[in-house]
């Protein structure tokens, strides 16, 4: 019941909200979807947590095979709840932001919802592409039409990037499928193809590079930056903060333990990729004068982090991957709602034209300290225990001879990150105000709201994330235990 809720009340809602034409009235009409939405998660977390009511199946496409079955397991309902608790966020954070034709933008972030909540729940590979593409589609109409200046080649470029990468997809799942042994779509079923190490070699790089471009990994990341920084604020914050998860979510359920020699044997390749990203993405960050931009290539590094964590393999980096999914989750969405917040009132994201801020908005600056700190992965915040538990996995694996050297290389982006993100700290809320930021004034009631739920989860998980850690202890065991190796605890 509550996953077939979890999808069904954004698609509906998102459906009906072309009809809506005022702009105040499908405003409201989407955020109290989402919170419906949010309200169905935490009853799937709390009174309704019981087997019978965590998993849905029925028939859907019985001559191919597939079923639609769909289910929650730990790694299912972390990412349920970071996108149930992202979006309304995300429409309370940006309520004063106008868009043209405003019900058609609230009904594809509403669909766009709805995909998103379908790839996390489920448990049949056609199903899963189907909800794939369901999130996408709406993402790209959502940059195209209400990006700025330069949407539509960074569209184009978005577009070709993921359809290629699905199309990959596609012919990996259809391969495996006829590799079955009662030729179905089954989750269970794709655990059991019967494929030679060669076939496996060759079917995971189909599958990871379309992976990959979600997250997204160096070299397939070239998408990222520019659709950040061309997307409405809103959009980006899904893109950033719910969307990129796909990628890791898809790694860690469709292809290490469906393909776990060839996952095994590439491992190091896919862990240099990653080090290659954090390292050459912090830098890059360093350099960036506009913040959209220095916050897409900070979650580049980040994302790396979590894919390398993933193929380093070991019980702690896995258990490290899915609490920073959420934790990641939060405070990127934390941080662009104070890009959005600064663009809206100085009509700029350039760190050099701004400065002073603490002096005018004193709250802002409270908390996006906070958030920022967090983003740096400070201790007694979020981060910090998601990161810790990533680097101890990364150094401690004993599946790769070079697990060391990509800990401590790894290791060097912490300190970029620092350096780019108190640089960016000092020169846009410290310092002498400018022209653009004399007049700022502090936040209002709704964007305190959000950003203090925000501060209160990286604060309560970074000083008691056990919940979390319990929560996806079994969905590790079930993965580790199918990728040939676990580490003991």
């Amino acid at each position: 019941m509550i996953p077939v809720l979890l999808i069904v009340v954004p698609l509906l809602s998102g459906l009906a909200a072309f009809f809506i034409k005022q702009e105040k009235g499908v405003k409201t009409w989407a955020l109290l979807s989402t919170v419906i939405t949010l309200v169905v998660s935490l009853l799937g977390l709390t009174v309704l947590n019981k087997a019978a009511n965590l998993h849905a199946d029925a028939e859907w496409l019985p001559l191919l095979g597939s079923r639609f079955t769909v289910g929650l397991d730990g790694m299912g309902q972390v990412l349920c709840l970071l996108t149930a608790v992202a979006f309304p966020i995300i429409l309370v954070a940006t309520w004063n932001s106008t868009y043209k034709q405003a019900h058609n933008f609230y009904a594809f972030m509403l669909l766009s919802q709805a995909g998103l909540m379908g790839v996390f729940l489920a448990y049949d590979a056609l199903l899963f592409y189907f909800f794939w593409e369901l999130a996408l589609i709406p993402a790209y109409f959502l940059c195209s039409i209400w990006g700025g200046e330069k949407r539509i080649p960074v569209t184009f470029k978005f577009f070709v990037y993921t359809f290629i990468g699905s199309l990959l997809m596609l012919v990996g799942i259809i391969y495996i499928y006829l590799h079955t042994p009662d030729q179905s779509f089954a989750l269970d079923a794709f655990y059991k193809a019967t494929l030679t190490n060669k076939e496996q070699g060759w079917i995971f790089w189909l599958f990871f590079i379309a992976f990959a471009i979600k997250m997204p990994v160096f070299p397939f990341h070239t998408w990222q930056p520019d659709a950040y920084e061309q997307s409405p604020t809103a959009v980006t914050m899904v893109l950033s903060g719910v969307m990129v998860k796909m990628g890791l979510f898809g790694v860690i359920r469709w292809l290490a333990p469906v393909l776990p020699m060839a996952t095994w044997l590439n491992g190091d390749t896919v862990a240099l990729l990653s080090v290659i990203g954090m390292i050459y993405a912090s830098l890059i960050a360093m350099q960036q004068d506009d913040l959209k931009r220095l916050i897409a290539y900070s979650s580049i590094a980040h994302m790396g982090l979590m894919c390398m964590a993933i193929f380093v393999t070991s019980e702690q980096g896995m258990q490290g991957v899915m609490i920073q999914m959420f934790n990641h989750g939060v405070n990127i969405i934390g941080m662009w709602i104070v890009v959005e917040l600064i663009e809206r009132q100085t009509g700029t994201r350039k760190i050099s034209e701004l400065g002073g801020l603490a002096q005018k908005a004193p709250g802002l600056t409270i908390m996006l300290v906070i958030v920022a700190l967090a983003n740096v992965a400070l201790p007694l915040t979020n981060a910090f225990i998601g990161e810790f538990l990533l680097f101890t996995g990364v150094f401690n694996s004993t599946v790769s001879k070079n697990s060391h050297w990509f800990a401590a290389a790894g290791g060097i982006t912490i300190i970029l990150s620092a350096v780019y993100t108190l640089n960016m700290i000092q020169k846009v809320f410290y310092g002498n105000t400018s022209s653009l930021t004399a007049s700022f004034k502090d936040i209002r009631f709704n964007e305190r709201l959000v950003l203090g739920i925000l501060v209160i989860v990286i604060v309560v998980i970074g000083v008691y994330p056990r919940p979390f850690l319990a929560l996806t202890q079994e969905t590790v065991d079930t993965i580790l235990s199918r990728m040939i190796i676990k580490q003991p605890s």
